[in-house]
């Protein structure tokens, strides 16, 4: 037996991705009407667009000014530094209190810049809270070096090492809140 090929339709005619022409294809972009093949289309909730349509999108968001990135830069910083200051007293409950310290980072960020929007914002926005919470990590570090030297008088490990654990889990729990809540995820 001879396998027959599909029948043409004469009167379709045939049409190749605009990004791959040597890929035949029928669908294309819900918005520009530009032939698409499946490597090149994305799927949006009201259908398939292609790469050039998304981005273009994707620009209408981003609403943020030059000085919302100075003002958040400042504001997550200071706010970072002086939550890492009392994390050490806090010990374990570090745990609950540094999302809260990231949600009221993100929305005095979010009041300053008027909800101005941009991803590269909230993404500074996270540095920010990181490199405000350096300075007591710093410390805590050279305290550790300087116990595991011997250099403190027998103070031992135990309030230099989980001072810096809490650290550490303070610097993370609040940049990675702070950036979710501004990028729009509410936790």
């Amino acid at each position: 037996m001879t396998e027959s090929l599909p029948e043409v339709d004469p009167y379709v005619p045939v049409t190749y991705c605009a990004n791959h022409p040597d890929t035949e294809t029928t669908l294309r972009c819900n918005r520009c009407e530009k032939p698409i093949c499946a490597k090149c289309a994305i799927r949006t909730p009201t259908g398939y667009r292609c790469e050039e349509c998304v981005r273009g999108q994707q620009k209408v968001f981003e609403t943020a000014l030059a000085q919302d990135y100075i003002i958040a830069i400042l504001i997550a910083g200071i706010l970072s530094f002086l939550g890492s200051l009392i994390v050490p007293r806090l010990g374990f409950f570090t745990i609950l209190l540094a999302p809260g310290a990231g949600a009221v980072i993100a929305e005095a960020v979010r009041r300053a810049i008027r909800k101005r929007r941009s991803q590269r914002l909230f993404q500074w926005t996270a540095a920010a809270v990181v490199v405000g919470s350096l300075f007591p990590i710093c410390t805590a570090i050279f305290g550790l070096l300087l116990s595991l030297m011997g250099a403190s008088g027998g103070g031992g490990l135990g309030f230099f090492g989980f001072g810096l654990i809490w650290q550490g889990l303070y610097t993370f729990m609040a940049a990675s809140t702070a950036y979710y809540r501004l990028s729009g995820i509410q936790l």
